[in-house]
C-alpha cells in the first residue's frame, strides 16, 4: 500500500502555490477590462501572471498587463490594491509543474486613460477577444476556481465599478 501511495504522490504536478499578481482595469464608466481565453472560449478573466525573479507585484502587475493586453504602463493610473493576496485552488486536470496547486495573487485596480486603440490583446496568444463589463457579468463567466477571489476584488473596488 506505502508503494503505491508513493507512486502516485511522485505523480502529481508540484505541490506549491505560484506566486503571482493580477491588475483589474477599468475605464472611465467603471467597466471592467475583461479578456476571454483562447483555449476556452465563454471563459472571461482579467490580466494575470505569475512574478518572475526579483520582481515585485506591482511590477508584475504592470507587466503583465502590457503582455496580455499591450496597454503600456505610462496609460495605466494606480487607483488602489489588494492589502492582503488572495489564492485559488486549481482543479486537479489543470496542475502543471510550472502552475503548481495554483496562485497566489496581489491585486491592483487600475484606470485606463487611453483609447481603446492601445488595447492588443493578440500579441500574446493567450486570449481571443476583450470586451468592456460591468464586473457582476464577468464573475458570472470567470472559472469557478477563480470566482472567489473575483468576488472579493469586487467587494474591495466596488466604489470604482460601475454598478451595472
Amino acid at each position: 500500500m506505502e508503494d503505491v501511495r508513493r507512486k502516485r504522490e511522485d505523480s502529481l504536478p508540484a505541490q506549491y502555490f505560484r506566486a503571482g499578481a493580477g491588475a483589474v482595469i477599468i475605464n472611465e464608466a467603471g467597466l471592467v477590462l475583461a479578456l476571454e481565453r483562447a483555449d476556452l472560449p465563454g471563459a472571461w478573466q482579467l490580466p494575470q501572471g505569475g512574478l518572475d525573479e526579483k520582481e515585485e507585484p506591482l511590477e508584475t502587475a504592470y507587466r503583465e498587463a502590457s503582455e496580455e493586453t499591450g496597454i503600456p504602463g505610462k496609460k495605466l493610473e494606480l487607483l488602489d490594491s489588494l492589502p492582503e493576496p488572495l489564492a485559488y485552488e486549481l482543479p486537479f486536470g489543470l496542475r502543471t509543474g510550472k502552475t503548481g496547486r495554483g496562485q497566489v495573487q496581489y491585486w491592483f485596480l487600475f484606470r485606463f486613460n487611453s483609447s481603446d486603440e492601445a488595447i492588443d490583446i493578440l500579441g500574446g496568444g493567450e486570449f481571443r477577444a476583450w470586451q468592456w463589463m460591468p464586473f457582476s457579468k464577468l464573475t458570472e463567466s470567470v472559472a469557478e476556481f477563480r470566482r472567489p477571489i473575483y468576488l472579493r476584488l469586487a467587494e474591495r473596488f466596488k466604489a470604482y465599478l460601475s454598478p451595472l
